[in-house]
């Protein structure tokens, strides 16, 4: 059964600094691995700065670029909760889409104001066939409901305590040893 879309929101005992506080959009889950975005990580350039393109952006924004995971951390990704005219994308559930269409990323780094509840992210997280649901079962994750706020509106330094909280939960409660199931 696919958990897909959810957000998977780290236990404080993850250790590997590319999920530490990190919050997921899981876009697909199936049998044959799991697919997902790092939604609150963000790095120290815009987004303009680390596209090459043909011709190059003119007058870009300053529209940040998030760390979507460590796998092909040279590939980009479009997530908006509008509907992308006229360019391939796919709906991944709860109103999110995703694109990696170099004229709708043209759009986005030129769009001024800022384009809302859009953002740019380089990588993925992926899972293998089996892992992710053998680390849930291990409690390094936690599962909620996609809330888009989370994902565009809340700071990306207070994104995964918020979502927590939103759970019911203290993460500073939340030990080794001491899992959420």
């Amino acid at each position: 059964m696919s958990l897909a879309p959810a957000l998977l929101l780290s236990m404080p005992q993850m250790i590997d600094p590319h999920f530490a506080r990190s919050v997921v959009l899981l876009c697909e889950h199936a049998a044959e691995g799991a697919f997902g975005l790092i939604v609150n990580r963000p790095s120290d350039i815009t987004a303009a700065a680390a596209v090459r393109m043909e011709p190059p952006v003119d007058e870009p924004n300053d529209l940040p670029l998030l760390l979507g995971g460590p796998v092909e951390p040279e590939r980009g990704w479009i997530l908006t909760a509008t509907p992308p005219e006229d360019v391939e994308s796919r709906g991944v559930g709860a109103g999110l889409h995703l694109s990696a269409s170099p004229l709708l990323l043209r759009r986005v780094l030129t769009a001024r104001p800022l384009p809302r509840r859009t953002v740019v992210l380089a990588g993925y997280a992926g899972w293998g066939p089996g892992q992710l649901d053998a680390e849930l079962e291990q409690s390094a994750w936690l599962i909620m409901p996609v809330e888009l706020d989370l994902i565009f509106e809340i700071p990306a330094a207070a994104s995964w305590e918020m979502a927590i909280r939103r759970l019911g939960a203290d993460p500073h409660l939340l030990q080794m040893g001491h899992g959420v199931h």
